[in-house]
């Protein structure tokens, strides 16, 4: 699933092209898994301001409203002239006088929603239970301990719940806490001041790093470029079971939390 990172790699890849286009026509392919939420037709003449990112979430500021674009498990941006035919996965395209803004996804579970605006019920049952920003400065080690204090599940499940920070998903939780030395299984409310300081800056880290690779491209991400990330080649411990730690050589484990593969070093990282 694209995370954080690959969310926002797509949006650099495209939001200064597409500012101040205007929309010449918008096409929908099979249903995603939340309808447009108004006519396609209706969005044709309006102009598009600007591109921001909440959490996973694209938001594609208009003249009238906003699109709040979802990649899903396995969707994918593509913007710019002469794009190949309209595939099966095509479900959405918008072309604009700067260029068509289409969105690929094999398996449905992606979104284009339009709200009138930020504050509307459309918007706020996507956005509204989201958490801080992480690559902000409103995401601060303090409010952060606090918020771990609050929760007594693991923490790797309270990261990818995304209310206590927003945006960290399964790949960059577990390196998150391997550069933090805690064990995923730890309750998040046993976690000490300091030792959440030090969580707090390596999901900072670990998410600007991704960000500078240009996310992590497990089967088939790119951004809306068409180029792939490369994060993944540089994990500590991420799909990395059975193989020496990269500190301490011992093998890297794996377990299922919720249903997710959770990866760590059992001598790295500590309860």
């Amino acid at each position: 699933m694209p995370e954080l990172p690959e969310v926002e790699v797509t949006r650099l890849s495209f939001a200064d092209r597409i500012a101040g286009a205007v929309i010449d026509r918008v096409q929908m392919g099979k249903p995603l898994r939340w309808p447009l939420g108004c006519a396609p037709k209706a969005l044709v003449g309006q102009q598009v301001l600007a591109v921001r990112r909440r959490g996973k979430y694209l938001l594609v500021d208009l003249s009238d409203g906003l699109l709040l674009v979802h990649l899903g498990m396995s969707g994918s941006v593509a913007f710019g002239d002469g794009l190949p035919a309209l595939g099966k996965h095509d479900h959405f395209e918008m072309a604009t006088s700067q260029g068509t803004l289409r969105l690929n996804d094999p398996r449905r579970f992606g979104a284009v929603v339009y709200a009138s605006h930020e504050g509307a019920p459309a918007a706020q049952k996507l956005l509204g239970r989201l958490g801080v920003e992480p690559l902000t400065d409103a995401f601060n080690a303090a409010s952060f301990h606090q918020a771990l204090k609050l929760r007594q599940t693991a923490i790797k499940q309270v990261l990818l719940g995304g209310e206590a920070v927003v945006g960290v998903g399964n790949i960059y939780a577990s390196e998150a806490l391997f550069l933090a030395g805690i064990r995923p299984t730890t309750r998040a409310n046993r976690i000490s001041r300091p030792r959440a300081a030090l969580l707090h800056g390596a999901i900072r880290q670990v998410l600007a790093q991704a960000v500078t690779k240009g996310g992590s491209t497990l089967r088939d991400f790119s951004n809306a470029q068409g180029e792939s990330g490369y994060f993944q080649l540089e994990a500590m411990v991420y799909d990395r079971a059975g193989l020496p730690c990269r500190v301490c050589a011992a093998p890297v484990k794996t377990l299922k939390q919720g249903q997710r593969s959770t990866f760590y070093c059992a001598n790295c990282q500590k309860p």
